[in-house]
């Protein structure tokens, strides 16, 4: 018995496929082993942290997060290497059923009928209740004052209180109307992308383009009592133009340097994806293996969105004004944050302007019109084997310490204290600044948030947020710069609990997705009403109809002006 196991050991020892590398330890240099064909690989550092392979309980401890200091967090970004963490798989866990082991209730033998009319009477009992006391406390008061009795008849707060709770339960409107020849390819949860990390990818620059105007200190020794009114830009030229359009984009594609293509605004609003309230979509167009994220021609996706985290946020109801309607706040919104970001430049004088490549938008220029203060950054993201090339800008440069320093710019807006958390600005913002920050991150976490992504694509130094507000609360078209402040994006980043390793996570797991679908196109479109976002697959020729319509539309009026 003993021979014959020694034989057979020897025997198998013959057999195994050995490969022998004489100049160090592991395998051959180049050399290709269909056993790890499909395991995911990852540099690896004795430094690192292996990271959870399965996130049961700390996600569900909300202490877990306050007690993690600082320090913590960021070394948790920049020491963990995030391929071997946890990651959510949707079509793994659609294999699990829950199975309800709980007793099943007993119902009512009167049915439900019972139970409404059961409600209404205690609701009918606790409001005569309500009417009793109120009574009994005016006439007191009325009493105590010598003053006649009058009945409660204010109809305006009650009306209002009803409004709020209508506004509650109506349904958003989506974006894009979703075909019905479209197909849904998948469908994830906002809080799943939450558990997404991914490393934080090599940056390098390819090329810029523009210039850029020095920022004007004065305005950070701007107060209530020194305000400056902002001014309206109308001779500068805004470039908003969509991925498949950019002609450096285009030039880089032909010469393959990325796989992914996109612009800031566009990675912005996926890194932002988990806050967003409103519903937004994506069009993605992938030919020949490559990939084009696109915005929608005519879309509101440039539009900045206003108090869309608050508690109760604008709607259109008889409790807000005309000009507070979320439509016209989106567009209030968004011409201050152009006005601010051009004012608070120097005046043009040798020295100041920092010219780059030329402007690739200066053909789009009108008679009189000037190219307004930004630099294009068209830079190579390296996510693993996904190269991610994207159009990011800035607006200004500033000198501090003798350093020269890029600036993004943006603009915060008040415009009704009583309907966008009751803080006014003018009484708070010398002496609380934070009291105000902190209403604007509740109100509008996810705008914050995309601004801060938005300044971390470009590799601003600093971040400029600007104070602006009415004049008068009734009137949409004046504005006051009240103060400014600067941040440094990966510190405000943390502040606002934005994580570096999650927002490259989600846009990694969307470009992993797309790469493994297709050629063809697709939408990336938010539920408007439920925190869900879906990828659907569309005909190629989908918006090829609107766009027609809006081209003849605009030579009509064309034809019309020119008679």
């Amino acid at each position: 018995m003993d021979f014959l196991s020694l034989t057979q050991t020897e025997t198998s020892i013959e057999n195994l496929d050995i490969h022998f590398n004489p100049d160090g330890w592991g395998p051959v240099a180049g050399e290709k082993l269909d056993i790890f064909g499909d395991v995911p690989y990852s540099h690896f550092d004795k430094k690192d942290k292996l990271g959870r392979h399965a996130d049961f309980v700390i996600s569900n401890y909300p202490s877990y997060n306050q007690k993690t200091t600082s320090y913590q967090k960021r070394r948790d970004d920049y020491f963990q290497n995030n391929d071997f963490s946890f990651k959510h798989d949707a079509a793994e866990d659609s294999t699990f059923q829950l199975v309800d082991t709980s007793k099943t209730q007993s119902k009512n033998k009167f049915g439900a009928a019972r139970n409404t009319a059961q409600r209404q009477q205690q609701r009918t009992n606790a409001q005569q209740n309500a009417n009793r006391t109120a009574a009994n406390a005016n006439n007191r008061n009325a009493g105590a004052r010598g003053a006649p009795i009058q009945p409660n008849n204010n109809k305006q707060t009650a009306g209002r209180y009803n409004n709020r709770r209508m506004d509650r339960k109506q349904d958003r409107v989506p974006s894009l109307a979703v075909g019905g020849d479209w197909d849904m390819i998948e469908e994830f949860d906002l809080a799943q992308l939450l558990k997404l990390a991914a490393n934080i990818p090599k940056v390098q620059d390819l090329t810029v383009a523009g210039h850029l105007d020095q920022y004007d200190e004065n305005f950070d020794k701007l107060t209530t009592r020194t305000a400056k009114l902002l001014k309206r830009v109308e001779n500068k030229f805004f470039c908003d133009v969509t991925t498949s359009e950019d002609p450096v984009l285009e030039r880089l594609a032909v010469e393959q340097v990325g796989d992914v293509y996109a612009t800031d605004a566009i990675l912005a609003q996926l890194m932002a994806a988990p806050r967003s309230v409103y519903s937004w979509d994506i069009v993605i167009e992938k030919v020949q293996g490559i990939i084009f994220l696109d915005k929608r021609e005519n879309s509101s996706f440039d539009l900045l969105t206003v108090s869309e985290t608050a508690h109760e946020p604008p709607s259109a109801s008889e409790e807000f004004d005309e000009i507070n309607h979320p439509d016209k706040l989106s567009v209030e919104a968004t011409m201050i944050n152009q006005n601010f970001s051009q004012q608070v430049l120097m005046d043009n004088v040798d020295g100041v302007r920092k010219s780059y490549e030329p402007n690739p938008f200066a053909e789009e220029l009108e008679a009189g019109m000037e190219a307004a203060s930004v630099a294009y950054k068209y830079r190579l993201f390296t996510l693993g084997n996904i190269r991610l090339v994207a159009r990011c800008e800035v607006h200004c440069w500033t000198n501090k310490r003798g350093e020269e320093q890029l600036v993004s710019c943006h603009a915060l807006h008040e415009w009704d204290s009583r309907f966008s958390g009751g803080v006014q600005w003018r009484q708070k913002i010398d002496a609380q600044r934070g009291a105000v920050l902190a209403t604007e991150l509740k109100n509008n976490s996810c705008r914050l948030a995309r601004w801060t992504a938005q300044s971390l694509l470009a590799g601003a130094d600093q971040m400029k947020l600007g104070y602006v507000s009415r004049t008068n609360p009734a009137n949409p078209y004046e504005h006051a710069i009240l103060a400014t402040q600067f941040f440094k994006p990966k510190d405000f980043a943390q502040q606002i609990n934005l994580s570096l390793t999650n927002v490259w996570g989600i846009v990694k797991m969307i470009c992993e997705l797309l790469l493994s679908k297709g050629d063809g196109k697709y939408v990336l479109l938010k539920d408007p009403n439920k925190a869900i976002v879906r990828l659907y697959s569309i005909p190629i020729d989908a918006f090829d109809a609107e766009e027609e319509e809006e081209n003849s539309e605009n030579e009509e009026e064309g034809d019309e002006q020119e008679e």
